[in-house]
């Protein structure tokens, strides 16, 4: 059966009414709503990830000519420096709280990575976002050149799928099937039916009129796809029921969702110094958003209403360890609902 991301729930009329990010959900985030916490909460989990991100864009593990040593650089620079490494921390601790190691999951998680750096890279390019900055410093396409960016591009995804395939150790609980599964999921989300259309959507939409549904369309892809990818491939890789797979599929696709509105919401609200990238972009090119289609309090209200779904699904334990705790996989809906870059 062929993984595709699921698409984004209709927003209640209750919900748009409602006020955004009501006292019970915070008091259930409060601990990670920040920066802070969240960095030091999740260090050793960052750490980690960033560790072997080192290791894997080590050319000479791979590939020792001189020749290709410019594309290598160009490759760590726009992958090593700045990210909070949500997604691969979402897959780390999704693997953890359903039992798993994190020797299973740690290649996908740096898969994950290398495909979101990737999507960000060639999101930057004149021919489609056109940005100058990101993660605080000139895009990639701007330090190293066009050219060099999409091949940079090219090689992370690539490289991605080389990760996952041969880093990934087959100990049990873990077998040669899921792995394969893992594997044929992570082409849906990095290909057309993932995140690669939902670019191609928001694109064809620019300055366009558009429907409530093709705005989640663009969500559920462009930004849902691998949010939920990674939450489904850590309880895969944990050996989970498919049941449980299935439900933090569904965290994952609220997440997603979730994520964007606030990006959303911050491209408005913020500045370019706080985000690291060119604050108020989408108002200038008149992209397809929540705030623009339903306004900011709605956006908001919705936001709150994604983060009380996300923490209900984590309150169930059928299928879950003995031990299951969800106070990390909670803080992190926290701190996607709450950031503020």
């Amino acid at each position: 059966m062929t993984y595709a991301p699921s698409p984004a729930s209709d927003i209640p009329a209750s919900v748009l009414s409602s006020n955004p990010l009501d006292a019970s959900v915070q008091a259930d985030s409060s601990q990670s709503a920040d920066a802070p916490d969240y960095e030091t909460r999740f260090a050793a989990s960052m750490r980690a990830v960033q560790i072997h991100l080192e290791r894997y864009l080590n050319k000479d593990a791979y590939d020792a000519s001189p020749e290709a040593s410019g594309l290598w650089e160009a490759m760590r620079y726009g992958t090593l420096d700045g990210g909070k490494r949500i997604r691969s921390v979402l897959a780390l601790e999704a693997c953890k709280a359903c039992g798993g190691q994190l020797e299973h999951i740690l290649p996908t998680a740096c898969a994950i990575e290398l495909v979101h750096a990737q999507s960000l890279i060639h999101d930057d390019l004149p021919c489609m976002d056109n940005d100058d900055l990101r993660r605080g410093k000139p895009s990639l396409h701007k330090a190293y050149g066009e050219s060099t960016a999409v091949l940079a591009g090219d090689a992370l995804i690539a490289l991605a799928f080389g990760l996952i395939s041969k880093e990934t150790p087959l100990t049990a609980p873990l077998s040669a099937e899921v792995l394969l599964q893992v594997l044929g999921d992570f082409s849906d989300v990095t290909s057309v039916r993932g995140l690669v259309n939902g670019q191609f959507v928001d694109i064809q939409h620019e300055g366009q009129p558009f429907t409530r549904e093709i705005l989640e369309y663009i969500h559920t892809y462009k930004t849902g796809a691998l949010f939920q990818f990674s939450l489904r491939a850590g309880a895969m890789l944990a050996g989970a029921s498919s049941a449980v797979v299935e439900r933090f599929t569904l965290l994952g696709q609220k997440l997603g969702l979730a994520f964007q509105i606030v990006d959303d919401l911050l491209d408005i609200g913020s500045t370019s110094e706080a985000l690291g990238k060119t604050a108020g972009k989408d108002q200038i090119q008149q992209k397809a958003t929540y705030p623009a289609f339903f306004g900011e309090e709605a956006s908001r209200a919705q936001v709150a209403q994604l983060t009380e779904e996300s923490l209900a699904l984590l309150e169930q334990t059928e299928g879950m360890p003995a031990d299951y705790n969800p106070m990390a996989l909670k803080a992190l809906v926290g701190f996607i609902s709450n950031r503020i870059k």
